[in-house]
């Protein structure tokens, strides 16, 4: 989980900060040697580290702070700030073209996620109305094209590539002249990437830019190789003059220490973060929010827009109808399942909200193959017994336990739970509705769900 052991360490050492009624300087000076440990431990570059610890003690010895009431929340809020600062204090927009097309150069080394990237943010903008062309330049990796044509189809994105060509310059001229005619406002062209830092690699890639002159020149760095992410992001930055870097496989890395130091060594802002495998797992990097996953304040706004973008409201509206006629059924159980799984791990769902911490949840049992086998004792109930039109008799459940791979008492305790949130939905079907509405269906507003 990104930044996890970071942040287990960050909301111990503010937890005992908390615990004092008074903040001496000798409990600050503690505090933040013990910060510059978690920072370093993370792989967050030693002088970065070195002015992050710096600013925060400056501003957190004021005597505005030491004499206040609450010190401790002081010196939380004044990390907080100087992380926000750190990561590049707001969210750094994409560079579009006022002339069609923008181009996109994705750069960076091989197995950073470059052409995987390059098919998420044409997915991305796709979304927002731009009608995107992705560009195959990789002409030297095996099958590079071809996972490219593979990617984009399933995003249903238009990808130019030569067959058997080798000129990589020439295919982004013939990409761009395509994209003016066929008005794509977007070209996204996926490059060729080294194992190291060459001059072949340069070369082709200034040679690129000379062609096709990019509105953008955006950096794929692997988060999870941490400090040598930052040395990367520096040489290609000082070669090229890059405009903003994305962070692949953020959600993989437990200490972050790319996060926190490739703007503070590069200048250059962190403009996206990929957080998973699916190709809708890349997110616009916010500096602010990400300061408050560290620090466990939660991320509201990402969660609210995770569900605007998983969740149906159409099919919220029927549910809505059918809890006030008190006919919510296994087929509609089902479904909220399905809507909530876009969203992600329950486990990062859950650590988006205020307050929930790493260090918290390590002591609640989010077993997601628990709800793997709701989903299963579910789907192998007949229609007519998931639509509750059929009775299920013992003979019916020891079927569905075979043919789900559960135990009776898997199939028993799913009954029963259900009946209970059934007498519940009646007592409470009055103003249910519009609370599951807002709330994105059955498990926004029950706790707990099915534990299994």
């Amino acid at each position: 989980m990104a930044f996890e052991s970071l942040a287990d360490k960050l909301q111990n050492t503010f937890k005992k900060l908390r615990s004092k009624g008074k903040v001496s300087e000798k409990d600050l000076k503690d505090a933040m040697r013990e910060v510059k440990l978690a920072l370093l431990e993370a792989d967050v570059n030693f002088k970065v580290v070195k002015d992050f610890i710096k600013q925060v003690t400056e501003r957190a010895s004021g005597a505005e702070v030491m004499e206040s009431l609450t010190p401790a929340q002081q010196v939380i809020k004044i990390v907080n700030q100087e992380l926000i600062s750190l990561m590049g204090e707001t969210e750094a927009k994409l560079t579009i073209s006022s002339k069609p097309p923008t181009v996109i150069m994705m750069a960076g080394l091989q197995g950073a996620g470059k052409t995987t990237t390059a098919a998420k943010l044409g997915g991305l903008l796709k979304k927002q109305g731009k009608r995107p062309l992705l560009c195959a330049c990789d002409v030297y990796r095996p099958a590079a094209v071809k996972q490219l044509q593979v990617v984009g189809g399933k995003l249903e994105l238009p990808v130019f590539a030569v067959e058997g060509s080798t000129d990589a310059v020439g295919i982004a001229k013939q990409a761009l002249e395509h994209a003016i005619r066929h008005a794509n406002d977007v070209l996204i062209i996926d490059t060729a990437g080294r194992l190291h830092i060459d001059e072949v690699l340069m070369e082709e890639l200034k040679q690129i830019c000379q062609a096709v002159n990019p509105t953008e020149i955006l950096l794929v760095v692997d988060a999870m190789t941490g400090q040598d992410a930052v040395n990367v992001a520096d040489a290609f930055n000082k070669e090229l003059e890059i405009g903003g870097v994305v962070l692949t496989k953020l959600d993989g890395d437990t200490r972050g220490g790319a996060a926190l130091s490739v703007r503070a060594v590069t200048q250059k802002p962190i403009k996206f973060c990929g957080m998973g495998e699916k190709l809708t797992d890349l997110e616009v990097f916010h500096p602010d929010r990400m300061a408050s996953r560290i620090l466990g304040m939660g991320d509201m706004l990402s969660l609210i827009e995770k569900a605007e973008q998983a969740l149906d409201m159409k099919k919220a509206e029927e549910l809505e109808k059918k809890l006030r006629t008190q006919r919510f059924t296994f087929t509609d159980f089902l479904d909220q399942m399905d809507q909530m799984k876009n969203m992600g791990s329950f486990g990062d769902i859950i650590k988006m909200l205020p307050g929930m911490n790493a260090s918290a949840l390590k002591n609640i049992d989010i077993d997601e193959k628990h709800m793997a086998h709701v989903e299963a004792i579910i789907q192998a109930m007949t229609p007519r017994e998931r639509d509750l039109v059929d009775k299920l008799t013992p003979s019916r459940k020891e079927r569905i336990a075979k043919g789900s791979g559960t135990s009776m008492q898997q199939v028993n305790a799913l009954v029963k739970q259900f009946e209970q949130m059934q007498k519940m939905m009646k007592q409470l079907s009055g103003g249910m509705g519009k609370k599951m509405k807002r709330k994105g269906g059955f498990f926004g507003s029950m706790p707990g769900g099915f534990p299994m």
